[in-house]
């Protein structure tokens, strides 16, 4: 099993004739992503070449799902059009929408978020400024590098791109049903409870790692979530314990206000709820590694 994307899914990708979209079109093929098509409103009705597939371009995404039936849609699309780009996926209804473009603006996200649940979140969002996920073997949607690691037990949510990477890398020999980058902006579709609940609910998961960083209020959220309806094994990892009080931190414009999201206080707060916390990235898979062979 995997969560959220399977073997079974059929992806669309906006903006696949752009130099990014093209380039992890490809990346995502030569993983064995079911890519039908892409949407391209300039390009419609043309063909793109990529990795030996001939993919059709449309004019709309519900063009795109009438023809192909596709049910996921990665968002390669530059931030000043990348509203535009998420309302046009969540109009059509597509499943997921897995928005990768970094730098959209905060209001244009809540912009998007609060469409989706006006419209009844029959889309579900994923990212913005994310990796996408990844049912290793299955499917990759978004720019998770393929070959990092293999399917497996462990189900991986992750705040943060790079460290999503070094934990699938770092736990390559367990393996994983699926990982999922959340993003790292101050609003963000799919959360770590959203996901929590889905590896909770899927039988091949056996434990479950989330990463988490400074700032904002997400991982305490998580914590109580865990304590209340997580019956599996939780290891998590906070990055930022080095971070200076009051400073605004890189990509997650985390802001570390008192006691409240510094890297400390969620620690205590995910260990108050039976997770085992690592101090560093590799303490962290060591942690995942005992408890999955203790289990």
């Amino acid at each position: 099993m995997a969560i959220f994307l399977t073997e079974n899914s059929k992806v669309i990708v906006q903006g696949i004739t752009g130099s990014e979209g093209s380039k992890h079109t490809a990346r995502m093929l030569k993983s064995g992503t079911n890519i039908v098509g892409g949407v391209n409103p300039r390009k419609a009705g043309t063909k793109v070449e990529i990795e030996g597939h001939s993919l059709p371009v449309f004019a709309t995404v519900a063009e795109a799902i009438a023809e192909t039936g596709a049910d996921v849609s990665v968002i390669f699309v530059p931030p000043k059009f990348a509203k535009d780009a998420v309302l046009e996926a969540i109009d059509a209804e597509i499943g997921l929408a897995v928005v990768i473009t970094e730098g959209i603006p905060v209001h244009d996200s809540a912009y998007f978020w609060a469409h989706a649940v006006a419209t009844g979140n029959k889309t579900r969002i994923i990212g913005p400024n994310c990796p996408g996920l990844i049912s290793p073997g299955k499917s990759n949607a978004g720019i998770i590098p393929a070959d990092i690691t293999g399917p497996g037990k462990i189900g991986l949510v992750s705040k943060s791109g790079t460290l999503t990477y070094q934990m699938m890398y770092e736990l390559r020999d367990i393996g994983f049903s699926s990982a999922v980058g959340i993003g790292g902006d101050p609003i963000i579709g799919t959360t770590h409870i959203d996901a929590l609940a889905a590896f909770e609910a899927d039988p091949e998961t056996e434990l479950i790692v989330m990463i988490g960083e400074i700032g904002g209020d997400a991982e305490e959220r998580a914590a109580a979530y865990i304590q209340a309806n997580v019956t599996k094994p939780v290891v998590g990892y906070v990055a930022g314990f080095t971070a200076p009080e009051g400073k605004t931190m890189g990509h997650a414009g985390a802001i570390v206000s008192g006691s409240a999201g510094t890297a400390q206080a969620k620690k205590e707060a995910l260990e108050a709820a039976g997770v085992k916390v690592g101090k560093t990235p590799s303490e962290t898979a060591a942690l995942a590694r005992e408890l999955f062979q203790a289990h």
